[in-house]
């Protein structure tokens, strides 16, 4: 299994994929890929987000107790 990227790194490439998009860098031939790319990056962010938030509410819960 492949290593898992960190947020960071994920949201740095997605942040370069829209850079390329806007500058119109990426060919026609490219755009499939990239927006692919783009399509995993975004889930892999929300779901590092998600499993985030449900660790703060958690913790919170704890300290509540």
């Amino acid at each position: 299994m492949a290593e898992e990227i960190k947020y960071t790194e994920a949201f740095e490439e997605l942040q370069q994929i829209v850079a390329d998009l806007e500058d119109g860098e990426i060919s026609v031939d490219e755009l499939s890929i990239k927006i692919k790319r783009a399509s995993e990056l975004i889930k892999i962010c929300k779901k590092k987000l998600v499993s985030t938030e449900e660790d703060v509410n958690q913790i919170l819960k704890e300290l509540e107790e």
